[in-house]
């Protein structure tokens, strides 16, 4: 299955494509498109990764993925059973090559500049919200229009960038395969002990070579990016449940309580136990 490059459907003369994916799980495929991405999060949760970065992702999340960023949804049917997401789709010469280039749209240069590496917006306001909610019934001007007032309402919310790198170009199949077949397994397997011998050999690499190969790639080694999906899940069980941190810690796959309070604090700034204490009711 062709994983790069990933076409959004549209009709021949339509400049912003409208998407509601309603469905158990979102598409879970690592795959990129030429089109910056601006997606609502009506209902679900689970694991979100754009580019080098790996997050968790709940219901109310606007999150903006840019163009070419490799990317995918990941839903966790232990969190929520439904998954819903509206979704706008254009590229900055969908309305003209140099639309976006006007001078009736600098304010917007903070937008696109931020979206070169994708973020999520931090705390999005009920008005935010109901702008994707009215895009369902509207026609394609006036989604148009609620389209112009999501883009200057984003530019100046408070973001928080997901991605370090940029990606100018399509990455080629062979690439797409490989890296999604490494994904796939991780995702689905993250709570097993580590063998890098076993994650090489699904990416069709000896072990020396699939370390560098995913250095190169990623910016990270593989151990960090398997801690970081470790991590992520940890925050969903510390928010969601009642259960040990040592459980927890079992749960998500870390050899024992000492290096899962390592871990964890290193990427989130805290110990698992004040990250819970943290956590609004």
């Amino acid at each position: 299955m062709k994983v790069y490059p990933f076409k959004i459907p549209k009709a021949q003369n339509i400049g912003l494509i409208y998407q509601e994916d309603k469905e158990i799980v979102f598409y879970d495929k690592l795959h990129q498109h030429d089109e910056i991405q601006i997606s609502y999060i009506a209902r679900g949760e689970g694991t979100l990764i754009v580019g080098d970065a790996v997050k968790d992702y709940s219901c109310g999340d606007i999150i903006v993925v840019g163009a070419n960023q490799p990317h995918l949804f990941k839903s966790d049917l232990r969190f929520s059973e439904e998954s819903y997401m509206i979704s706008l789709f254009f590229t900055k010469e969908s309305f003209g090559e140099l639309f976006f280039e006007l001078d009736d749209f600098k304010i917007l240069k903070t937008f696109f500049q931020w979206a070169a590496v994708s973020f999520k917006v931090i705390q999005p306001e009920t008005r935010l919200r109901a702008y994707f909610s009215e895009l369902s019934y509207r026609s394609s001007f006036e989604r148009f229009i609620i389209f112009m007032k999501i883009l200057e309402f984003i530019t100046f919310c408070e973001k928080e960038k997901l991605s370090s790198m940029s990606y100018a170009n399509e990455l080629s199949d062979r690439e797409g395969k490989r890296m999604r077949n490494i994904i796939d397994y991780t995702l689905n397997n993250f709570h097993l002990p580590t063998n890098l011998a076993t994650i090489a050999s699904i990416a069709n690499l000896s072990t020396n070579s699939f370390c560098r190969y995913f250095k190169q790639r990623t910016n990270k080694t593989y151990t960090v990016f398997l801690n970081e999906i470790r991590v992520e899940y940890a925050c969903k069980l510390l928010r969601s449940s009642d259960a040990l941190v040592l459980e927890i810690s079992e749960r998500c796959g870390f050899n024992n309580i000492s290096n899962f309070n390592r871990k964890f604090k290193e990427l989130k700034g805290v110990p698992p136990s004040q990250y819970r204490i943290a956590q609004p009711n």
